[in-house]
Parts: structure tokens; sequence; C-alpha cells
């Protein structure tokens, strides 16, 4: 059993891989716009696939808790690679709108279950410090971001051959999941009971927002500095298009992000021990003001190079603020907790997407970048610093 548990661990890695390999995303705003899309277009099908994880996420992170990790791993990874296999054959708006629905269901059963799935092999194996857990989160964000890198690299050089195969090729990367889900142990660890759902939801969300103000203020930070980096994301195509630059260098560019947030997941705790976790967290709240306005003021390769602060804040969210999490919740929710937060972030999107796509459409990138950094501005003030406070007063409420 030991065996088995320590393969388990490798094969979450090559799953968080494979559901990473999108070699679609580096060129997906060219791929929609193809399709006769327009940017707000683009935005709003974003908000449709947001909606239907907000609808999935908790009850998927539930279930997983309540049913088993790897029946939630297998259900997803089914339905994710039914969506990409539909992809080959949605041509506008509405098919499109299908395949972003099916994703989302697909996402949300996915999200947290390998996450919860990687700290309960770790616990079964009895490598239950702190340290051991921080790494695996480490190498867990470390994994998801190569993989994005590589299938930028390689999405990027499809989508000057074609489209087509592109798609195909993501369709292939999507069901290499489904083999990996079905290889996975399920490790031990205290299941809820059906009997007391209501009880449970209620403990859970008791839990995370009363029994700690440290991980209440993380469960806050952790969909909004999400959010902060996820609206300029569907925003760099259209800025490199807009700065010159040809759609060959796109794979080249999201490699490049997908590299930066791929550092930071990895050295995030090398910085935390180093430095401090005030340090880390003042600087994790400074990146996004500075990429926003940095990309709304310099120009060509100066405000891309400045958005890749964007990207080192999400590393750093990735591993520090998950990881502070993780440690202050029950094994039994671990999944629905991650669900949660998830749920939180995708929510958020739901209100914010179509509105900034519509500022883009109509008001320019330059105007919504600045708006971006204003909203950063604002999440620094009142998220991060009473974060921060709350970490400060750690060694007080320890001593007492």
């Amino acid at each position: 059993m030991q065996k088995k548990l320590h393969r388990n661990i490798k094969i979450i890695y090559g799953l968080a891989f494979f559901y990473s390999f999108m070699v679609i995303v580096p060129v997906i705003v060219p791929f929609f716009m193809a399709k006769g899309l327009s940017l707000a277009d683009i935005f709003y099908l974003q908000a449709v696939f947001a909606t239907a994880i907000v609808v999935f996420e908790a009850p998927s992170g539930y279930f997983a808790d309540v049913f088993g990790r790897k029946t939630a791993l297998v259900m997803g990874s089914i339905i994710h690679g039914l969506a990409y296999l539909y992809l080959n054959f949605a041509n506008d708006l509405a098919s499109l709108l299908i395949f972003e629905i099916m994703a989302g269901i697909a996402a949300s059963l996915l999200s947290g279950a390998d996450l919860a799935l990687l700290y309960d092999t770790q616990k079964a194996l009895q490598d239950g410090d702190d340290i051991e857990h921080s790494n695996a989160i480490s190498q867990l964000g470390f994994f998801r971001s190569s993989s994005e890198g590589l299938g930028a690299l390689v999405g990027g050089a499809l989508a000057l051959w074609s489209f087509e195969a592109m798609v195909i090729v993501q369709s292939a990367a999507a069901w290499m999941c489904l083999i990996l889900a079905l290889l996975v142990i399920e490790p031990p660890y205290k299941k809820m009971k059906n009997k007391t759902n209501r009880l449970q939801i209620s403990a859970i969300l008791r839990h995370l927002f009363m029994s700690d103000p440290v991980l209440r203020n993380v469960v806050i930070a952790i969909p909004l500095y999400n959010l902060a980096t996820f609206h300029v994301a569907w925003l760099m195509q259209p800025y490199w298009a807009a700065e010159g630059i040809s759609l060959s260098m796109f794979g080249l560019l999201w490699f490049s992000q997908s590299i930066v947030v791929a550092a930071a997941a990895r050295f995030g705790f090398v910085l935390e021990r180093r430095y401090g976790a005030i340090s880390c967290l003042l600087l994790m709240g400074l990146l996004p003001i500075f990429g926003h306005f940095g990309m709304a003021w310099a120009q060509g390769w100066s405000g891309i190079v400045i958005g890749l602060l964007l990207f080192a804040c999400r590393g750093l969210n990735q591993v520090i603020l998950v990881n502070a999490m993780n440690r202050r919740i029950p094994s039994e929710f671990r999944a629905t907790a991650n669900s949660f937060t998830s749920f939180l972030f995708r929510l958020a999107f739901i209100v914010t997407g179509p509105v900034v796509g519509y500022l883009a459409e109509t008001k320019g990138l330059e105007m919504t970048l600045n708006g971006l950094g204003m909203s950063s501005i604002l999440i620094f003030l009142l998220v991060m610093v009473p974060l921060i406070q709350s970490v400060k007063a750690l060694p007080q409420r320890v001593a007492a």
C-alpha cells in the first residue's frame, strides 16, 4: 500500500500536468475571433464558464469529500475529454456556450480534488510536517505552470499551421487526464456522513470564517488575488496585437508568462522562509498594482515585460496563500474548502468579467488597465492590509 501511495503523488502531478497542458490558451482570443466573436463576446463566454463552475463548484467539492476524490476526478476527466472532443465541431457562439458549460462542470469536479488527494496521500505516508506539505504544493504549482508553458510553445506552433490541428491535440491531452485519474489510489481519510450534511456545511463555513482571523483573511484573499491576475490574462493577447506583435510570437510570450508563474510557485516558500510571511504578502499585494499601471502607461516591449509582474503574483498566490489555508483546515472537508475559494473567485468573475470585456471593447485597453490598477489598490487596502495585520498578531495570540 505504501508503494502505491508513493506512486500516487507522481500520478497526481501527471494529472495536473495534462490538465494544465492547454495548447489552445496562448491563441484562444484569435481562435474565438476566427469564429466571429468579439472581445466582449469572449468575456461573456468566460462568464458563462464561470457560472457553470459557480453552480457546480461547492457541490462537486462536497461530492468529492463524501463519495471520494478519485470518483470526482474520474467523472471530471470524462466530461473534460468530451468537452474538448465537442470543441472540434463548435463553430458559433451558441455551440461554444455548450462547450464552456461542459468545461465548467469538468473544472468544478477536478478543482480541489487533486490538492486534497495530495495532502491526504502525504498524511497517509506520515509525511505530515509543514515543510513536506509546502514542498508538495510548490511542486504541484510548478508542474501546472511548466505544463502551461510547454503547451504554449506547442499551441503557438500549431496555430501557425492550423487551428483544427491544435484542437485535436488539445482533445488528446484532455483524455490523458482520464487515464491518470483511473490509476489514482484513494488514500484513507475521514469522510463526511450524508446524514449530517447541513450541519457539516455550516460547520465548514464557521471554521473558515470564524475560527481563525488569518484563515478568514486568507480565504478572502485567495479568490480576489486570483481575480486580479485573471482579467489581464484575457487582455494579454489583444494587448500584444495592439503592440504589433505577430501571432507567431504568442506561444513564446505565453510560455514566458507560465515560466514566471512556475518560478514564483517553485521559489515562493524559499522567499517566505528567508524574508518572512509579511514581506511576501506585501510583495504579493504590490505586484498587481505595478503590473496593471505599468501595462497601461508603458509602450511596446516595456509594457509586456512589466505585465509579467502579474504572473509572479499568481505563482506566489498559488503556493503561499493556498498552503496557509490548507494548513488550517481538517482533511475531511479540504476539497470542499478549496472548491469554495474557487467558487468565490468564479462568482466574482461573473460580475466583473463582462464589465471588463465591455470596457476593453468600447473604451480601449489603456483605460481598462488603469481601472484594474485602481481595483488592485482597493484590494490591497481592504484585503491584504488586514491579512498582514492578522499575521502580525499571531505571536501575541500564541503567547496568550
